[in-house]
């Protein structure tokens, strides 16, 4: 059985570099590699935890590029921002897409990659999570809401573009199901009504981005969970972390471009490995 061995970072990166075996994904040394994810964790006093899709897909969850995602579903050049917000067709297939993906959202629950990161927090370690993720996973799992800088905002709370009221998300969705609404509209002014959630070309809140920076020029161990690390500008705030001297520690499925800036980098489930990793950590 021959062995893919994942592109070599540069020569001055301490990056391990993870072995999977052909026909199953058999982790050379994983114990290891754990071992000393739970040494930068027991040697880390503040540390910022940033997660994306890949947490969330262990709770059922599906992302919106893998293979079987919603891009696959839909073409994503129909949810930008400007079209949502000037062509009632694409308002519609906005509201189907997002409808089809609350149904699952609001009924998740944390995994155990989530508790771990709530353990951290107990344990007196975490300064801050900045999530990708608009699923509210992290306050499910019990983690303080002013620790959680949620970049993309949340699939929650729906609000008017026009007046600023804001509704709960269950009473749109009973709408849409019940009624037969395909675009929803607000009650005071007939505006249009979005998910507190930033689309393709809809600017971040400034607010959170200025945020997320700041934590990431004042920890001292920045832990990546389950993000590819592409979209911008949110894959920038590990990049700022290391910039400031913060070590980096990587676990996804899949490489990303940031895997040679990084410590330690785990090509593993999250909920395994950081779980096995923390509990570790803060054994003793």
């Amino acid at each position: 059985m021959k062995a893919k061995i994942y592109p070599e970072p540069a020569k001055d990166s301490v990056w391990e570099t993870l072995i999977t075996l052909q026909g199953g994904k058999d982790m050379v040394d994983i114990k290891k590699l754990i071992q000393k994810g739970a040494n930068m964790i027991r040697d880390a006093k503040s540390i910022l935890v940033f997660t994306g899709a890949g947490i969330s897909t262990e709770s059922g969850i599906p992302d919106f590029r893998s293979p079987g995602g919603l891009w696959t579903k839909y073409d994503p050049s129909d949810f930008y921002f400007q079209r949502i917000i000037s062509d009632e067709k694409a308002r519609e297939k906005y509201w189907k897409m997002s409808s089809e993906y609350w149904d699952v959202m609001r009924d998740a629950k944390p995994n155990r990659g989530h508790l771990a990161i709530k353990k951290l927090e107990d344990a007196g370690k975490l300064l801050a999570i900045v999530t990708q993720n608009i699923d509210r996973l992290h306050h499910k799992a019990g983690n303080s809401p002013e620790k959680i800088i949620e970049l993309h905002g949340n699939a929650f709370f729906v609000s008017c573009l026009s007046c600023g009221k804001k509704y709960d998300r269950d009473e749109i969705e009973r709408r849409i199901k019940e009624q037969g609404i395909k675009v929803p509209y607000g009650d005071k002014c007939g505006g249009i009504l979005k998910p507190d959630t930033i689309s393709f070309g809809q600017a971040l809140p400034q607010d959170k981005l200025e945020a997320a920076f700041r934590c990431a020029s004042i920890c001292d161990l920045c832990i990546v969970l389950g993000s590819s690390l592409v979209v911008y500008p949110a894959a920038s705030v590990p990049s700022h972390a290391v910039q400031n001297g913060a070590k980096l520690m990587i676990i996804n499925r899949d490489p990303t471009p940031f895997d040679g800036d990084a410590e330690l980098v785990i090509h593993e489930s999250i909920s395994k490995a950081f779980g096995d990793m923390v509990d570790l950590a803060l054994s003793n």
